[in-house]
């Protein structure tokens, strides 16, 4: 297995018709285009922009070095007909100028039964809300499948979606069969299985495909969803450690911190990948092997399982997350 050193991707913008032509301040980045909703930030598209390998997709250094990124044991050992591997977690940061439709995603079991690889479970971090923010999480206690097939037709399903309120800094789990939503008013780090599959079960009467019945297929009564109440745990705070991702959230005002944290993922138990996100401030990485590259806000290192000891440094005061494929 060969070693390889951190480094940053460059994030992939990606239009939806509900998010926003300017991403200012969290991005530097407009258009007169199609808005966007999505910025990927480990999607296939995402490029490598620090070391040797810049400029190169990450689907085509995944593919090239996929044990040295997630470790040996990590790798599976058998794939469909012409795929590669994946990294298993794709994060975003979501803009939502508009509702998101209602929908669901199926879990594994399910998504295998469709000839996908995986199913999706993911979570939300309110990096930003504004007052009254909220999400749709689940339905009501009590609503079946039929009031939902109901509701679909006479345009009334919100009436049976669960309402949660959240500020930032809170921590939503979804984990799938999760029938959910995503209203205006918040600016979100999502940390998901890697999988585009979505079923939408509502659109609020725009003139866009439903998946009605492979909504209801997908979707359960009741699940595990909600907010994740955070634990502190040797300096830093776990946002939420479920089957899928850990993710931690650690605030850095000079070496003794970051000090903590970089013991903390050079010693990794398995040696498996990381990624690290800055939430606020920035941060400098170094070790040996590679140049010292700078994370600014919304910015992401891969980790990978291989890497030599490697330090990070905040520039004056950062807050980033650790988050963990599990």
């Amino acid at each position: 297995m060969q070693a390889l050193a951190p480094f940053k991707l460059a994030p992939y913008f990606q239009t939806r018709i509900w998010g926003f032509r300017d991403l200012a301040p969290w991005f530097d980045y407009k258009t007169e285009g199609e808005p966007i909703g999505e910025v990927w930030l480990t999607g296939a598209k995402c490029t490598v922009a620090t070391g040797p390998l810049t400029g190169r997709a990450f689907s085509d250094v995944m593919a090239e070095y996929a044990p040295s990124i997630l470790g040996l044991d990590q790798v599976p050992a058998v794939l469909p007909e012409g795929a590669s591997p994946e990294f298993p977690l794709l994060i975003k940061v979501l803009f939502a100028r508009e509702k998101l439709s209602v929908q669901v995603h199926p879990d594994d079991v399910l998504a295998q039964q469709m000839g996908q690889p995986r199913g999706k479970t993911e979570c939300w971090y309110a990096l930003s809300a504004e007052p009254g923010s909220h999400v749709a999480l689940g339905l009501k206690p009590g609503v079946t499948s039929e009031q939902v097939r109901q509701a679909i037709e006479d345009s009334t399903l919100e009436d049976l979606l669960s309402w949660l309120p959240i500020a930032a800094g809170d921590m939503v789990y979804v984990d799938a069969g999760t029938v959910h939503a995503i209203l205006p008013g918040s600016v979100i780090l999502e940390t998901q299985q890697t999988s585009d599959v979505t079923f939408r079960l509502y659109d609020y009467g725009r003139p866009r495909e439903l998946h009605v019945e492979q909504s209801l297929g997908a979707m359960r009564l009741e699940t595990s969803a909600g907010k994740i109440p955070p634990r502190a745990e040797d300096g830093h705070v776990v946002l939420v450690d479920e089957r899928y991702f850990r993710v931690e959230r650690w605030h850095l005002e000079g070496a003794v911190e970051a000090e903590k944290l970089t013991t903390s993922c050079n010693n990794a138990a398995g040696a498996t990948a990381g990624l690290l996100f800055v939430s606020s401030g920035a941060v400098t990485l170094a070790g040996e092997g590679f140049d010292p590259f700078t994370l600014a806000r919304c910015e992401l290192a891969v980790l990978p399982a291989s890497a030599e000891p490697w330090t990070v440094e905040p520039v004056d005061v950062a807050e980033v997350m650790r988050i963990l494929p599990r």
